[in-house]
């Protein structure tokens, strides 16, 4: 008798091989990179960590990272032909490895991405939990967390009373949920970012509202990331 299968079997991303974890999640921790630098990048260094270290060329992660930073899709066929895609685009990226990293998940990447035509320059750290799940953790030495399934918002603003409750009062205004929020700062009184994911799209005119706030510095949106 032939085994029966169930939906849970078959649960899974759509993704070009050959693991979760090494590629799908790969590809999207660059793809929220670059939507952090607002651009593709001209200028890209990777560093993988722990696991991606020591497999990183063998399952294929290093063809999917770059396939990310051009902004392909994990079930994009493009993939495995990354490079050439990098060559033409003129992409320029360098790999390094930290095979024991015992403060950081298994599956950690950091990308420094420059853009040559903006001069923007961002440090991403992501983590892939399998999957094609993954988690930023970080970004321009600010602990961040958010996953690119929901909208995002990055705000930098000044250390002001009331800032985070007035934020948040806005984004309810424009019936947005707010799923999580972390605000990490420098120190008291000093720069400061906020990182909200929320269930449904922002408004651009609640964003122009709030980036003509004196005391807001920049803003970043996401929207969801497939």
């Amino acid at each position: 008798m032939a085994e029966k299968s169930s939906i849970f079997d078959m649960i899974g991303p759509v993704m070009i091989g050959p693991s979760s974890s090494h590629t799908a999640g790969v590809v999207r921790i660059a793809r929220a990179a670059i939507r952090v630098l607002g651009a593709l990048p001209t200028e890209a260094v990777v560093t993988f960590y722990n696991s991606f270290a020591r497999t990183y060329e063998g399952h294929g992660s290093d063809r999917a990272i770059v396939a990310g930073l051009l902004g392909y899709a994990p079930d994009d066929v493009r993939i495995r032909t990354a490079f050439d895609h990098a060559a033409e685009a003129g992409l320029h990226y360098t790999f390094q490895s930290v095979a024991n990293a015992s403060t950081m998940h298994p599956n950690t990447i950091k990308l420094n991405l420059h853009d040559a035509v903006s001069g923007r320059r961002v440090e991403v750290i992501g983590q892939s939990r399998g999957g094609g799940v993954i988690r930023i953790v970080e970004v321009d030495g600010f602990p961040a967390d958010f996953s690119g399934n929901l909208h995002t918002v990055i705000i930098d603003a000044a250390d002001v009373p009331g800032s985070i409750a007035f934020i948040a009062s806005v984004i309810a205004h424009d019936q947005c949920n707010i799923a999580t929020m972390l605000v990490s700062r420098k120190g008291r009184n000093d720069a400061a970012r906020q990182f909200i994911e929320m269930d449904s799209p922002i408004k651009e005119i609640t964003l122009a509202y709030l980036r003509q706030l004196s005391w807001v510095h920049g803003i970043i949106y996401i929207p969801t990331l497939d």
